[in-house]
């Protein structure tokens, strides 16, 4: 048997039919057509459906500075959001941020590699509960959000135009 592949950013389901977030390639957090972005690179673990992850590796310049010498506190919230957003693919849904905590821990140093992980944690109907830490590469969190997203709903995004039909 096959080892699954976990380096996956998009499962089978929407490689024929692309989300949203897929088609707008100019996402401040991951779109690669944004100069002004983040470029962030995820990799998802879905070979334990019950553990559901995402992690990026990545370095920060001045450009996203707040306190000299660290990641700007909104930063810090976007990449958070960012790595939570990403487990809604793994899930075959398109969802929304509707609350967020941050925890900020420590400042996030800029120009040191660190590391965003994201685990999914629930799910109740429409709301999905996720769980995203900053890290260094030593495991120490710098910080941590948790998330409620709700999954938008494929009928209204049909008669909005948003979704490409089904072949």
């Amino acid at each position: 048997m096959s080892q699954p592949d976990n380096t996956r950013h998009v499962p089978d389901s929407l490689r024929t039919n692309p989300t949203i977030d897929e088609r707008a390639n100019h996402c401040f957090g991951c779109g690669p057509a944004n100069p002004q972005g983040l470029h962030l690179v995820f990799t998802t673990d879905t070979s334990d459906p019950a553990n559901i992850t995402a992690t990026c590796h990545f370095s920060l310049t001045r450009m996203h500075e707040g306190p000299p010498g660290y990641i700007h506190g909104g930063i810090v919230a976007a990449l958070l959001d960012e790595a939570m957003s990403k487990l809604n693919r793994p899930l075959n849904v398109l969802a929304m941020t509707r609350h967020m905590e941050v925890d900020y821990l420590r400042p996030a140093p800029l120009h040191q590699p660190l590391v965003l992980v994201s685990r999914h944690l629930s799910r109740d109907g429409r709301k999905l509960y996720h769980q995203a830490e900053i890290q260094r590469p030593t495991g120490e969190v710098l910080a941590r959000g948790k998330g409620l997203f709700i999954v938008l709903d494929e009928k209204l995004l049909a008669a909005a135009g948003l979704t490409q039909p089904e072949n």
